[in-house]
């Protein structure tokens, strides 16, 4: 009897230097270094540096990275144009997929690469390429964002962080600190989980010998999924439907009723609870504070509790961070493409070590159809064929 792992669970497929989850402490480790410790004493630019690289930055490595992206930081007029000729109703993720198409489809040196496998430069080019999307995705998820409101693109500036510029291009002026540094939590939190499936899923394209890019675009296509990264999005739309706290017995009873998934609780890895929720919540809590919205945190906490009563569950990532980019001014079906803007250092940090040390990922399975059978003379192939 073959034995069938539906979701590959438990199963280890390679091995990673990369990023895990400590099964003594449940921390999630990027490199080594607990991933809430890093937000608490780390940028987003250093912690993508980390994963990239295997360690932290010196000073003068972290100014030349912060020099080199912030020079790259404005978008293709190209890629703008195509941005603008997709309808307002597709979803942010499908945009932010079309543009690191075009991005794809624009880099000069994937022309001139051999045709016989086009990984002879990878690892010198898609450090650049990497970097390059790390710069101007925010661009890209900005953009969507202000034309969906009828607002001309900002311009990136070269004078402010990653997490400062990133706001500054949505909003058209930098927040205060307190929102910066809450949105830069967000990205350091959201930027790389070990072979979760939108990693996963780069990995299987990178085995191909697929270029970065493409690898990717599938990366966000899986990202979109409500199962994934689109959960963060369900939370939000869970909070406008309950309302108020006051609501929220009512609503989870009548979620249970009709068998629909309270998106935002649980996880497949964390058994005793999402060990980054912490992290973000205290973030999160600034930001109530800040706003003086103490409506979110009422229902925040009711909620969480009672599904804990009623399933068991525990809050994962997705749950703080709808309410925390919520307040910060952010549409709610920008919240992925937020996420693949962060993800994204993970994606390409792992499409780099699959390069490394490649073999195409080809997994087998149990077939379960009718056994073998001949086809009869005459015999229709088709029931409605005359």
């Amino acid at each position: 009897m073959t034995d069938i792992h539906k979701g590959l669970v438990g199963v280890v497929v390679d091995e990673t230097a990369i990023s895990e989850v400590s099964t003594e402490t449940s921390a999630l480790l990027y490199r080594g270094y607990p991933a809430h410790d890093l937000a608490d004493q780390c940028s987003f630019e250093e912690v993508a540096f980390l994963l990239w690289h295997g360690e932290l930055p010196t000073a003068q490595q972290l100014a030349e990275f912060e020099t080199l992206e912030r020079s790259l930081r404005g978008l293709d007029p190209v890629v703008k144009d195509v941005i603008d000729t997709l309808p307002l109703a597709a979803h942010p993720m499908d945009v932010l997929r079309t543009a690191v198409s075009v991005m794809g489809a624009r880099d000069a040196s994937l022309r001139t690469a051999p045709a016989h496998g086009r990984t002879a430069d990878a690892s010198e080019n898609n450090q650049r390429r990497a970097l390059e999307l790390f710069a101007q995705i925010p661009a890209v998820v900005a953009y969507d964002q202000r034309r969906r409101r009828g607002l001309h693109a900002v311009e990136p500036r070269d004078d402010l962080g990653y997490s400062a510029n990133f706001l500054h291009m949505v909003f058209g002026e930098v927040p205060d600190l307190v929102v910066v540094t809450a949105f830069d939590v967000s990205m350091i939190m959201y930027a790389e989980h070990s072979f979760n499936a939108s990693t996963f899923t780069a990995r299987v394209i990178t085995s191909t010998r697929a270029d970065l890019y493409s690898a990717v675009v599938g990366a966000i296509g899986a990202l979109k999924g409500p199962l994934h990264g689109g959960a963060n999005e369900a939370v939000m739309q869970a909070f406008a439907e309950i309302g108020s706290a006051n609501n929220v017995g009512r609503w989870v009873k009548d979620m249970l009723t009709h068998k629909r998934l309270i998106m935002g609780f649980g996880h497949r890895v964390y058994k005793d609870g999402d060990s980054r929720v912490p992290t973000l919540k205290a973030a999160l809590d600034t930001l109530i504070e800040e706003y003086q919205r103490q409506d979110i945190a009422e229902l925040y906490d009711a909620l969480e509790s009672s599904v804990a009563d009623a399933l068991g569950l525990k809050p994962n990532l997705d749950y703080p961070s709808g309410p925390a980019y919520h307040l910060m001014g952010f549409d709610t079906a920008t919240f992925t493409p937020l996420f693949a803007a962060s993800r994204v250092v993970g994606w390409t940090a792992h499409i780099m070590e699959q390069q490394q040390s490649n073999a195409l990922i080809r997994p087998l399975s149990l077939y379960t159809g009718p056994p073998e059978r001949a086809v009869s003379a005459g015999e229709p192939l088709d029931d409605q064929a005359e």
